[in-house]
């Protein structure tokens, strides 16, 4: 009997539903027969937008979705997705293998319509590697300026008058490769110009205040020894001289299944299944190391002289792509798509809760990708569309934003995970069984008197079992027994590679 012990007295801090976030682009069919199907296809949409995924997107109440990339964005010009779309140019993706061409029918307003239909906040990344200072500050000009200027008329006359008011941009994508392939010094001479050159948007009397969020590359979460070098060279880079603003530090990290390149997400035994779960614990390491640099960085600044001299210097950790990404997608056309079964719902729940258990140190995240690519929730073919049970791991989670994650002290061995957060007088308590096969039993000490209100329970029939669209509910949450007990004490029985949400209101 494994035992956990809930401190419900004790919090690491408050969970930021953006840690829930979403990232889509122009990547295989995630944005064209994923997202936009346009308004004339025999698919039911909303202007476009298919309307199965909008649906299904809403539910989940995305706190941020990223566009246009990703890899997509170091070659998008973002002029070429705006006005009429009868006469949008095309153009061409050579990312990953897509290879298609690109008629731009999903640009800017498509883009902010999607948001706000789903509820989320946008988050653009500028193209810093084929485009320019100037195309970034006319796009941000577009967006979000509220008084009368060109570029303001002209997002009125494309459909909005209001302006979208845009918190966060990256500046520039995965710039060590793809991106440019930079050193972090080349890098932070560019980030300063880009970085300097963003509008205030400021009120009279308000110099210097705004509501944007420069976010700049952080390193490639799965190289050890680049992403120190390139946190600690990027970070002195910066800081000579006068420091140019940055709030937010976009950290990217995939769990690797590459090897053999050949084999199947969707055929695999207990060593390949044990494989994929320790990787992606590898994440909970990678974040604290950089948390760390991250802190020891920004002290290291050296003093200024001017007014502001003295102001403490503070950057958000983020991670910006995350998720599984098996060696057989790279075969896959669309490019990049990727079936999820129970092994890609597990480390869902485990890279959530490791964001969770470390709510003081990330402050967003975004999973890679929504739709048809890697680590999907939605896959889509045609006008048939189902939700994978990645979707029911964040459905359930959802429980978690905005709550205190509290402190745990468990003997779980190496299968059961254990998260635990309360909110408005109810414990929320994840547990995970990442065992390829066995039940495991659980001993909650919730250390005061509760009552079981409600329990789900996400598993297949077996380790491998996914939703197709031939059978598009094979895998689903549901609810489940409540446990054994009352009061502070309850004995639960998990069923090998399951994900479970037990909620306890207390008394």
């Amino acid at each position: 009997m494994k035992k956990v012990v809930v401190h419900s007295d004790q919090d690491k801090g408050i969970i930021n539903p953006d840690l829930h976030s979403h990232f889509i682009e122009f990547l295989g069919s995630c944005i064209y027969d994923g997202i936009w199907v346009g308004e004339e296809s025999e698919i039911p949409n909303y202007g476009g937008l298919r309307k199965d995924v909008v649906d299904a997107m809403k539910e989940l109440e995305p706190p941020v979705i990223r566009w246009p990339g990703g890899c997509y964005a170091d070659t998008y010009h973002w002029k070429k997705g705006i006005g009429s779309r009868k006469e949008r140019p095309v153009t061409y993706n050579e990312n990953f293998g897509t290879f298609e061409r690109d008629m731009n029918q999903f640009g800017t307003h498509e883009f902010m319509e999607l948001c706000r239909m789903t509820g989320a906040k946008p988050w653009l990344n500028v193209n810093m590697m084929s485009g320019s200072v100037e195309e970034m500050r006319e796009w941000m000009e577009y967006c979000n300026r509220g008084e009368e200027t060109e570029l303001s008329l002209r997002r009125e006359a494309n459909g909005s008058r209001e302006a979208f008011l845009v918190e966060y941009w990256g500046i520039g994508n995965e710039v060590w490769g793809g991106g440019g392939t930079m050193t972090a010094e080349g890098y932070a001479a560019e980030y300063r110009k880009y970085a300097t050159a963003v509008p205030t948007f400021s009120k009279p009397g308000e110099f210097g205040k705004s509501y944007m969020k420069r976010i700049a590359c952080g390193p490639d979460g799965n190289k050890p020894r680049e992403r120190v070098r390139w946190t600690e060279d990027f970070f002195r880079a910066l800081s000579e001289y006068r420091m140019p603003a940055i709030e937010g530090y976009d950290l990217h990290f995939y769990n690797w299944n590459l090897n053999p390149l050949e084999e199947s997400e969707v055929e695999f035994g207990e060593k390949e299944w044990s494989q994929v779960i320790r990787g992606s614990l590898e994440l909970e390491e990678v974040i604290r190391e950089q948390y760390d640099l991250l802190q020891k960085c920004l002290a290291e600044i050296p003093q200024g002289e001017d007014f502001f001299a003295g102001k403490e210097k503070k950057v958000d950790l983020i991670v910006g792509e995350w998720g599984n990404w098996h060696g057989a997608s790279f075969k896959s056309r669309p490019a990049l798509y990727q079936q999820c079964t129970m092994r890609d719902a597990v480390t869902t729940a485990l890279t959530l809760d490791i964001f969770h258990h470390n709510c003081d140190k990330v402050k967003m995240a975004c999973v890679a990708q929504s739709i048809n690519v890697l680590n999907s929730l939605i896959l889509t073919d045609g006008s048939k569309c189902i939700r994978t049970p990645n979707y029911d791991v964040f459905h359930m989670y959802k429980v978690h934003r905005g709550a205190r994650a509290l402190v745990v002290t468990e003997d779980c061995g190496d299968d059961v995970y254990v998260f635990c957060s309360e909110k408005d007088g109810v414990i929320n308590v994840n547990l995970v069984n990442a065992a390829y096969s066995g039940y495991r039993e659980v001993h909650l000490d919730l250390q005061m008197e509760t009552v079981c209100i409600q329990a789900f329970k996400l598993k297949g029939d077996e380790p491998t079992a996914c939703n197709t669209f031939d059978n598009p509910d094979r895998v689903r949450a549901g609810e489940t027994e409540f446990p054994v007990g009352s009061g502070n004490s309850y004995n639960i029985s998990l069923p090998a590679a399951s994900v479970s949400v037990f909620r306890f209101r207390i008394r």
